[in-house]
């Protein structure tokens, strides 16, 4: 028997919402403005190890650019990704004084203070931009006749995740929790892979890596 991928969109890309999250806040990015005056920030970099995050203030503390990068960590990645944001002032009045961040599990929260050189009590306004696509999910035939697949679930701790084999469909189903000030916690799930016949078999066959937010699965054949 053999394993066919299921891709949940045209080409594995998603432009919003990752297409395996089920539960929880939409988007792979959020941000509120705290009561310190402070703001919080999280970017979903899925792949992306905590050396590979860069974070560049301007001169006129007016903007943060974020850069990361998503190694190839298999070989059998096709590619390696690379993310970029920018989040920045769009008033007059305020400006950036520092920031800390934190990169776990493929996402990247940031704690931004800043000040209004105008009146204090007033909000500022905050724009982000940047890369808004993403490869969610890839899957490749090997020789042996065996299936890779590798998809996204980005906040997902290596031990969240939970993999099974019933009536001839692989899923794969993981909670990410709600860290900092997260506005909540994220179920995905999905059925990844179908084989070809209804057939079942014990989950540890599939050998499974999870790294950094991104899940990688190698399935045998049937």
């Amino acid at each position: 028997m053999a394993a066919v991928p299921l891709s949940p969109l045209p080409e594995g890309y998603y432009e919003s919402t990752n297409p395996f999250l089920v539960q929880g806040p939409q988007g792979f990015e959020e941000f509120k403005l705290l009561e310190s005056f402070g703001m919080y920030v999280r970017l979903d970099f899925p792949g992306v190890p905590d050396e590979r995050v860069r974070l560049s203030l301007d001169p006129a503390k007016k903007s943060l650019a974020v850069y990361a990068e998503a190694p190839k960590v298999h070989r059998y990645d096709s590619v390696h990704r690379k993310y970029f944001s920018v989040i920045e002032t769009v008033c007059r009045c305020c400006v950036f004084q520092g920031f800390t961040y934190q990169m776990l599990d493929g996402v990247l929260r940031l704690h931004l203070s800043k000040t209004n050189i105008v009146d204090p009590r007033r909000s500022s306004c905050i724009d982000i931009s940047g890369s808004d696509m993403d490869e969610s999910y890839e899957s490749k035939r090997l020789e042996d006749g065996s299936l890779y697949v590798r998809f996204d679930m980005p906040g997902v701790p290596k031990d969240n995740f939970t993999v099974s084999v019933t009536n001839g469909k692989v899923n794969v189903t993981g909670q990410a929790p709600a860290l900092n000030h997260d506005s909540g916690s994220r179920l995905y799930s999905g059925d990844v892979v179908i084989l070809s016949g209804p057939v079942d078999f014990p989950s540890h066959r599939v050998k499974t890596i999870i790294k950094n937010g991104v899940i990688r699965l190698l399935i045998p054949p049937v």
